[in-house]
């Protein structure tokens, strides 16, 4: 296979210069060099293509049109090289996040955002996952930040409370409990309830507090999430006992929510490697989101 012969830079250089200046004498000056060594690129040039690129007329060179097709094809060369010879574009920096459904869907998005509006050289990942799978994934080091709601704590793994909450009972704004400053356990005797299904820790907590006052409420469906439990008691299907955080935020418009008369609260936890150094962008995400959380009445600053 012949060994690939690369071309010259200088004979390209000066084909342009020539162009642009019309004579040798200005190129040479534009180029900063003697006007024989741009002749002799020139011929080299000629000589190396076996085309004619420059014709004399009344004492000027004139590009003949092999010149012209030759220099628009130089034309991605010559951008490439300013581009490389130009200042460096500011390196972007990046944030990998994990949070559940009820953080992700509506509260996080909102965030982000608000976030990267205000550093636009920022860039950032979201992956929804459920809270066993956010540790799980910040001991992986995929994720630079995590959300939950689920203290589960793990060698290699910090958690950082920055919200904490009571429990709240949520109902549409004309159900027979809506009129009452609180909802105790007794209240939800034989109504139907909307519950977090039994791997959520929630669960089992709520169980005990309706069983200490012999309360029995008709569980109609489970659920996930706290969206999909507090949209259910939108539709009518009866009342959910859930964190107010950060659901408050977005149905307390059309639902009402009143304190649930018991020991049961949250923390909600910023999930970090305790293994490596939080990164600026971190560091920035952390304390953007403590700032523009939104005020509700039943939740408060860790």
């Amino acid at each position: 296979m012949p060994q690939k012969v690369w071309h010259s830079l200088p004979e390209y250089q000066a084909l342009r210069a020539l162009m642009q200046s019309g004579t040798t004498s200005r190129a040479a000056v534009r180029l900063g060099l003697s006007q024989s060594a741009v002749s002799r690129s020139i011929s080299s040039l000629e000589a190396r293509t076996g085309r004619l690129l420059f014709e004399r007329d009344n004492g000027r060179l004139r590009p003949t049109g092999e010149a012209v097709r030759l220099n628009r094809r130089l034309d991605q060369l010559f951008d490439a090289l300013d581009r490389i010879d130009g200042p460096l574009p500011p390196e972007r920096e990046s944030l990998r996040l994990i949070a559940p459904p009820t953080y992700a869907h509506r509260f996080l998005v909102t965030q982000i955002a608000g976030f990267l509006k205000a550093n636009p050289n920022y860039f950032i990942s979201l992956e929804v996952a459920p809270s066993d799978e956010v540790i799980r994934g910040i001991l992986d080091e995929r994720f630079d930040i995590g959300l939950t709601a689920v203290d589960l704590s793990r060698e290699g793994v910090k958690l950082t409370p920055f919200r904490v909450s009571s429990a709240v009972c949520v109902m549409p704004k004309d159900h027979a409990l809506a009129g009452r400053d609180a909802v105790r356990p007794e209240d939800l005797h034989d109504l139907p309830l909307i519950a977090l299904t039994h791997r959520h820790a929630r669960r089992a907590q709520l169980e005990k507090v309706l069983l200490a006052a012999r309360s029995e409420p008709r569980i109609v469906a489970e659920v996930s999430t706290t969206f999909a439990a507090v949209d259910l008691a939108r539709e009518g299907l009866g009342v959910t006992i859930v964190n107010p955080f950060p659901i408050f935020n977005y149905r307390s418009a059309d639902m009402e929510f009143r304190p649930f008369a018991s020991q049961i609260s949250y923390r909600s936890f910023f999930v970090t490697s305790d293994r490596r150094q939080l990164t600026s962008i971190a560091r920035a995400f952390m304390r953007h989101l403590r700032l523009h959380i939104p005020k509700d009445p039943f939740s408060q600053k860790a």
